[in-house]
């Protein structure tokens, strides 16, 4: 690029690419994008962007060609890569002067020249670290904050560099800087406090600009991974005490310094937070500085007027974490004890006095937990939203109520023995109390929370009986709050202390409640205490017609999402106790579920709910579910489709409604058969779902294995074999035990559709697989084949002789020696009856080679004998326990579950077994005397001394009688 006149050029292309017009436009982009590999490109566009006087919007298409650049060619091997010597010569130029005058331009710079730090820093950039802290001293105002801006980010991108050499650079860094950051944090509150006072809002806007970059830097360099201590109690207690005092009384709501000072305020006590959380013995010269702040602000009068909620949750958090926090508690033997731990816990007890935990125990009941006036206003203005405000995971780290629940659970648990008589005091002054002030509220929002610490001291169904079912029986309309607390209340008890002959009258007021006026009321979810373990089917069958068409209703009745996915949690619980017994109910539930997902198409969470209920609805139907196919199975379709990208939220729980669908399947349609489509995309991915696809496959071989295995097992086959090559053991069991049941459910069709993948079998046998689990399987399908299918297998034989280069009677012998051998593998029952029948099956042969292995065969039956066979107390006989003579219905007790159309299956398959149709103690006799008759009772006689006296004693006493 001929630079003579460049900088005119590119000024002109530049100009035109930020024309509107893409006649204009589009030829300037391409033009620009030529001149990227051009040698002195990036030097003209540092002189465009740092030159004041031209439009904005010009340099600042600049500096983002500059800092795509870099990701493209700054790097030495990079392609088209930039010389060293320009690469010098840019980096003077970008740190020559700080005076960008725009905001958003002075942040891409500095953003810019920190990822050149993230590749040049320290070694081929030595004097960028000095000459920012340099600029920041200065007392040009503009210069220090843009100074100050770019020391911030190259410290953030020097920060998240992961190699060791780079960390320990950093760290070598930070420790230089750390004190400096420090210092400067400290002078710019000084700065500020002083402006602030003097009313000199401008200035004082300014420096509490510096004020939060110089804390963000500080942030930075006090990470986790850095292995110093870092000493800084002085600046964090005592400069932000300072600073958070002005909040309330010279900076108001209406300053303009409001926002930028709470933003700061929080930021510190984020600081104290991570200094907690990442060091917390270095910490401890803080707590009593911490907990005398944040107590005093939170849980006094000193916070009257000038706190702000993000600030109290930051504040309740801290407390939480000094109080939770392992490192200050001392071991169970106090000897055992750190000394760090045992100074933590004297300062922690010194605080934390009795006056101070009642104070702080009444404090949280009595003021924070109260509705407020806006969450009153929402609950009349919008009660779904109101219902799902008052849900949500990690929300107590943001937000205020559950910060304030987790806090008093935290300090109920740690100090319960001084606040549970104060907890009781506050119960007992209500109790005989029916119109309770609202303001009581608060003390049930207590007694729910801290349930598991109150256990042995409220009798729970006393006060249920006496005084709370009076309480949910009033329905004026503005005992609304109490009727929710109270159910919320009971549902906290439910499954720490109450009877179980108290159920029934729960369920009578369940039933009013889910016709109150009220949404919010109507819409608890743990209005129906099916979720528990103390739950029993019959107590609750009388309500379940009422209490499920009532969810239905509601279900129709909310609009939001969430709400929704709260109302199908109870329905899927509900279904769920009741199984089968729901069937009679179920019927509008079913017509307006494909409605529900039509609607949903945008809310990939509510499909989830929906596909949950689905699951459990389909286990409650059983064999009707096949009813449900028209909408069932386009659902299941589009949830296992990779190629869908609603899959990502929907595979888990379509993959769970999938198997069970099958499961619960009376027999094959086209439909049910073409989703298996979707498989092979599946196993492809080989992600966490690969166990549920397994079953998947067992579930169709069990469901129709002729017409499944001959649409799919050469694909399905394909799949096994890119699987095996690099699978774990436990992978591999798994994709083994698919064709395991494939030969067991169709032995002749099985083994010719995975004929591809029985070779390594073989040769996993003879060359003695060393993963137990692995071998098991590989015997388990070379039985398979061996009974049920003798023919392949001696084509088999013939095939892995060749491919070897032995005779097929010595690769035979080696076979059945690796047999004998790790029969031990072999754990199941089933497998090992199986293994014994499978080596009869040799008999009767005049084979050299299996006469000559016939003591291990005959060990291998002794040992399955000994697995088998039981000996009737009273005959004296002896009878093979796995024998199955007919399929019973089972008596199923309330609670268990009725069996599925596949257990089923599995039941009739197993009549055809020979594993469970055939007499061990029968067949082996009956192969002996075949093989006696063929060898002549001198042959034979001469073959038995070949197996051990004591064999032949315990085989003799399993065959007496035959």
């Amino acid at each position: 690029m001929d630079m003579d006149g460049a900088s005119s050029v590119v000024l002109q292309a530049l100009t035109q690419a930020t024309s509107q017009d893409t006649a204009v436009l589009k030829p300037a982009e391409e033009q620009l994008r030529q001149w990227e590999t051009q040698p002195g490109f990036y030097s003209v566009l540092l002189n465009i962007f740092n030159n004041h006087m031209l439009d904005v919007n010009v340099r600042w298409l600049a500096v983002l060609y500059f800092k795509n650049g870099i990701d493209r060619y700054w790097r030495r091997v990079a392609p088209h890569a930039l010389s060293e010597e320009e690469k010098t010569s840019l980096r003077a130029g970008l740190i020559t002067n700080f005076n960008e005058p725009v905001n958003q331009i002075a942040t891409q710079i500095a953003v810019l020249i920190a990822k050149v730090a993230r590749l040049d820093c320290p070694r081929q950039w030595p004097e960028l670290i000095p000459i920012l802290l340099e600029s920041v001293k200065g007392q040009d105002g503009l210069q220090q904050h843009r100074a100050l801006l770019t020391f911030y980010h190259v410290t953030k991108t020097l920060a998240s560099k992961r190699l060791a050499q780079d960390r320990r650079l950093f760290q070598d860094l930070a420790s230089g800087i750390y004190s400096f950051a420090c210092s400067l944090w400290s002078h710019h509150t000084d700065c500020f406090l002083q402006q602030i006072y003097a009313r000199d809002e401008a200035a004082a806007l300014s420096s509490l600009e510096r004020t939060l970059l110089s804390l963000k830097e500080c942030m930075l360099l006090m990470i986790p991974r850095m292995p110093y201590v870092i000493t800084c109690s002085a600046w964090l207690s005592n400069n932000t005490a300072r600073l958070f005092c002005v909040s309330g009384r010279q900076v108001g709501p209406d300053c303009t310094c409001r926002e930028k000072l709470e933003k700061t305020i929080i930021l510190y006590t984020k600081v104290l937070l991570d200094f907690l959380e990442y060091h917390p013995c270095a910490f401890i010269p803080l707590i009593q500085r911490s907990l005398e702040f944040a107590v005093s602000y939170v849980f006094t009068p000193a916070g009257e007027g000038v706190t702000f909620e993000r600030f109290i949750v930051q504040c309740m958090n801290l407390i939480k974490m000094i109080v939770k926090n392992d490192a200050y508690k001392p071991a169970k033997n106090i000897d055992d004890s750190k000394p760090e731990s045992l100074e933590a816990h004297k300062i922690k007890t010194a605080f934390f006095t009795h006056p101070t935990l009642t104070e702080i125990g009444r404090r949280l009941v009595s003021h924070y937990f109260l509705l407020t006036e806006e969450e009153l206003a929402m609950w009349e203005e919008d009660p779904e939203s109101f219902a799902v405000e008052e849900t949500g995971g990690d929300s107590w780290k943001y937000s205020l109520r559950p910060c304030t629940e987790v806090l008093f659970l935290d300090i109920f648990h740690n100090y319960s023995q001084t606040l549970t008589p104060v907890l009781l005091e506050m119960v007992q002054n209500l109790q005989g109390q029916l119109n309770v002030n609202k303001k009581c509220i608060v003390f049930y929002n207590a007694v729910g929370l801290a349930a598991y610490e109150l256990f042995d001291n409220v009798d729970f169904d006393q006060w249920f009986k006496n005084q709370l079912l009076g309480e949910l029986q009033v329905n004026h309309h503005r005992y609304k709050l109490i009727r929710r607390r109270v159910i919320w209340l009971i549902g906290q008890w439910i499954s720490v202390k109450f009877k179980s002959d108290l159920r029934p009258l729960l369920y009578e007021v369940i039933l009013s409640l889910m016709q109150d006026p009220d949404l919010v009321v109507r819409q608890l979810k743990t209005q129906t205490p099916v979720d528990d373990f103390e739950f029993r089917t019959e107590q609750f069958l009388p309500y379940l017609e009422s209490i499920f068409g009532l969810l239905f209703q509601l279900l129709q009745q909310v609009t939001e999402c969430d709400t929704k996915m709260q109302v199908l949690h109870v329905i899927s619980c509900v279904i769920e106790r009741v199984n089968i017994q729901i069937r009679p109910y179920v019927g509008c539930l079913v017509q307006y579920l494909p409605l529900l997902w039509k609607q949903s198409e945008e809310h990939n969470m509510l499909r989830c709910a929906i596909l949950t209920t689905l699951i459990h609805l389909v286990q409650g139907l059983g064999a009707e579910s096949k009813n449900l196919y028209p909408f069932l199975l386009p659902v299941i379709q589009l949830s296992t489709d990779v190629s869908q990208p609603p899959h990502v939220y929907l595979l888990e729980d379509g993959l769970e409604l999938w198997l069970v669908t099958l499961e619960n399947s009376p027999a094959i349609t086209p439909e049910l058969l073409r989703i298996f489509q979707n498989m092979s995309a599946l196993m492809e991915m080989s992600s966490e779902n690969m166990r549920t696809c397994f079953q998947i496959v067992n579930a169709y071989i069990y469901l129709s294995a002729t017409e499944f295995l001959q649409n799919y097992a050469e694909s399905l086959c394909r799949s096994f074999c890119d699987l095996l090559k690099d699978i774990s053991n436990e992978g591999q069991v798994q994709v083994l035990k698919v064709v395991e049941i494939a030969l067991k459910v169709s032995p002749i069709l099985g083994a010719h559709m995975f004929q591809p993948l029985l070779p390594a079998v073989f040769r996993g046998i003879v060359d003695g697989e060393r993963y137990p689990v692995v071998m098991s399987t590989y015997l388990g399908i070379l039985g398979r084949v061996l009974l049920q299918n003798s023919s392949f297998f001696y084509s088999l034989l013939t095939q892995m002789a060749s491919e070897c280069s032995q005779k097929m009677d010595q690769l035979l012998g080696n076979v059945i020696e690796m047999w004998v051998d790790r029969m031990d593998n072999i754990t199941q029952p089933e497998r090992r009856k199986l293994s014994s029948l499978a080596l009869l099956s040799l008999l009767p042969s005049d084979n050299s080679v299996i006469q000559d292995k016939f003591c291990g065969i005959i060990n291998i039956c002794v040992e399955a004998l000994h697995d088998v066979m039981t000996e009737d107390s009273e005959t004296g006989t002896f009878k093979d326990c796995m024998l199955m003579s007919h399929f019973e219905e089972p008596k199923l007790s309330d609670d268990e579950e009725p069996p599925t159309e596949q257990d089923k299956r599995k039941k009739m398959l197993a009549l055809e077994d020979p594993v469970h149709s055939v007499s061990l103690q029968q067949f082996v006799y009956e192969k002996l005397k075949a093989q006696q008759a063929l060898m002549g009772d001198q042959g034979f006689g001469v073959l038995m001394e070949t197996v051990d006296t004591e064999l032949v004693r315990q085989l003799q006493e399993f065959l007496q009688g035959l």
